[in-house]
């Protein structure tokens, strides 16, 4: 049956692609967007029309509880609440205002509007959580469950964005960057179209009900080194590696920290340091709580789309370069 969907975060590339499975599926959608939304606010209101078109776009604040209740809802019903929502750096304080705190008031505007049912884009990360954000998106997810609505929390793993930072570089003759031997992590990278229609079907599928949903893409696990010799063949080059010893990071987050007593945005810049050096060094697959090793047959997959066929088609230039504005850690 259609649904009436309040969906957050939908300027972003996963909410752009989620607005689309949306409503190819029959929902009536009603996006609430900041004005001059995108990466360095440069999307006018046209622009965002334009990108979400065939919904109803509302601006407004989804971190100020009454611009969320007079701009978003407007005393109308809603069937569903889904987000796609996540905070623009991962920042302790970015973090908690938006993967909670927002999170929290779109959570208890949506109920106040009937909503029965939410889907929301969370991250497979949080099952080792060392950082400020993963506490963050934890926090809202246990506030979630405990709400009495009915949920389906999606934890994806590699988005194809996050591993299209060194397009470029190879492009222009560059070795492709790993972290020691290239080895140390893998994950299952997944599209956004993929990945929107499974958040889609979230509203409708039964079996998808009340339960945390981990998430890879087609094919196996990929290690970094494997995700290079892909691009270097999409590319029709010779596979060039150069290795960069993790302990760089550490140094490197170790003086951030110690200037950041002195300089409070050296303190932010040493929590970006941290992230990067996470995802340099965990994989983004299913954690197994008994032998504290992540599993790549317990990792589910979905889709179509490879990140081989990815590669390929930018290689190609059917497919833009997309934008990775503040989520470009390395």
């Amino acid at each position: 049956m259609p649904q009436r969907v309040l969906l957050l975060g939908a300027t972003g590339t996963i909410g752009r692609a989620t607005a689309k499975a949306l409503l190819r599926r029959g929902h009536e959608v009603v996006c609430l967007v900041r004005p001059n939304a995108g990466v360095g606010g440069r999307l006018q209101q046209r622009d965002i029309e334009r990108l979400l078109a065939g919904t109803v776009v509302r601006l407004g604040d989804v971190g100020d509880p009454a611009s969320l209740q007079r701009d978003g809802v407007r005393g109308e019903r809603f069937d569903a609440l889904v987000s796609c929502l996540a905070s623009r750096t991962g920042a302790p304080r970015d973090a908690w205002a938006i993967d909670h705190q927002a999170h929290l008031q779109a959570l208890a505007a949506a109920r106040l509007a009937g909503a029965g049912h939410m889907v929301l884009l969370s991250a497979i990360c949080v099952q080792r959580p060392r950082l400020a954000f993963q506490q963050a998106k934890l926090a809202f997810e246990q506030a979630l469950i405990d709400s009495g609505l009915t949920y389906s929390i999606v934890r994806p793993t590699a988005f194809f964005k996050s591993l299209s930072g060194q397009v470029e570089r190879v492009r222009q003759g560059k070795p492709f960057l790993v972290f020691g031997s290239g080895e140390l992590t893998a994950c299952k990278p997944i599209s956004d179209g993929d990945l929107a229609d499974y958040l889609a079907d979230g509203l409708h599928l039964r079996e998808r009900r009340n339960r945390i949903l981990p998430i890879g893409g087609p094919g196996p696990a990929l290690t970094p080194r494997a995700q290079g010799e892909l691009l270097f063949a999409a590319l029709g080059r010779e596979p060039r590696f150069k290795s960069v010893p993790v302990g760089l990071l550490d140094a490197v987050i170790a003086t951030l920290s110690a200037l950041g007593r002195i300089a409070p945005q050296l303190a932010e810049k040493a929590e970006l340091a941290r992230i990067g050096r996470y995802y340099a060094t965990e994989s983004m697959l299913v954690l197994d709580p008994l032998t504290g090793r992540y599993d790549a047959a317990a990792t589910p997959s979905t889709g179509r789309q490879t990140l081989a066929d990815f590669y390929a088609d930018l290689a190609g230039g059917s497919e833009q370069l997309p934008e990775r504005g503040d989520h470009a850690v390395f």
